[in-house]
């Protein structure tokens, strides 16, 4: 890829484009776009991470693996922020298997040169750590998810996740790969999203899915979306509550 291509594609990522303006110009020529196919295995749990990824309109799914090969989702990525750059700060080890969810470009750079740059700059090791940081909060939001809600609940979060990060409406899925990702049987997969469909809330026909409410989505889906999207959404941002000292947190009661 050219130099401007590249420039183009790394604004089109909320962490890359948080990078200064002196570390992009040294990444650059490290950097190069691929392209992979819904459901493509980028990396195996246990597995050793030679490159980090910058979605640029797709999205990875991390998947949490058991011994028996059952799997279900613990975190996904779209163009906020970046798989592999715990490799960057500590370990090259995967723990999760990492597979493309939604098709689309990424940005794929090597591990070195991000070190670099995160051993040289208390802004690179700022950015990267709230980067990890936030992303270790969608982990945790989604292990409650996961535990305490319903399959159509959880059902509309993900649609909810997918659509922010889509290019459109439509989102290819089918509901054998909805029950692998949320760790659900297929039976209960389909009703959930049969009972979304008779709602208004979406529309599907072969793998397809559309939202078609978006504000009835949301109000259908768990808390577990919208507060992992303030979450992501702030990321960038000092956490001003922290410096004023207030602890008081958002669940405890006045």
């Amino acid at each position: 890829m050219t130099e401007p291509q590249v420039t183009e594609m790394i604004h089109k990522n909320q962490l890359l484009g948080a990078f200064t303006a002196e570390a992009c110009e040294r990444i650059m020529p490290h950097m190069t776009r691929v392209d992979l196919k819904l459901g493509t295995t980028v990396c195996e749990a246990g597995g050793i991470l030679t490159h980090a990824y910058f979605p640029q309109g797709s999205v990875l799914s991390l998947l949490t693996v058991l011994e028996n090969g059952s799997e279900i989702e613990c975190a996904n990525i779209g163009r906020e922020g970046a798989f592999g750059l715990f490799s960057a700060m500590y370990s090259r080890v995967s723990f999760n298997r990492c597979t493309v969810q939604l098709e689309g470009p990424m940005l794929r750079c090597p591990i070195e040169p991000l070190q670099e740059e995160f051993h040289a700059s208390a802004h690179m090791q700022d950015l990267f750590v709230s980067y990890s940081e936030t992303l270790l909060s969608q982990v945790m939001q989604t292990v409650a998810c996961n535990s305490l809600h319903s399959v159509e609940e959880r059902l509309c979060r993900w649609l909810l996740m997918m659509h922010d990060r889509a290019d459109g409406e439509q989102l290819t899925y089918t509901h054998e790969f909805l029950s692998r990702m949320m760790g659900a049987n297929r039976t209960s997969v389909t009703l959930a999203a049969q009972s979304l469909q008779n709602k208004g809330l979406i529309a599907y026909r072969r793998g397809l899915m559309q939202v078609c409410d978006r504000a009835g989505l949301e109000a259908a889906a768990c808390e577990c979306y919208a507060i992992v999207k303030v979450r992501f959404d702030a990321f960038l941002k000092p956490p001003s509550g922290a410096a004023a000292g207030d602890f008081a947190g958002r669940t405890q009661t006045k």
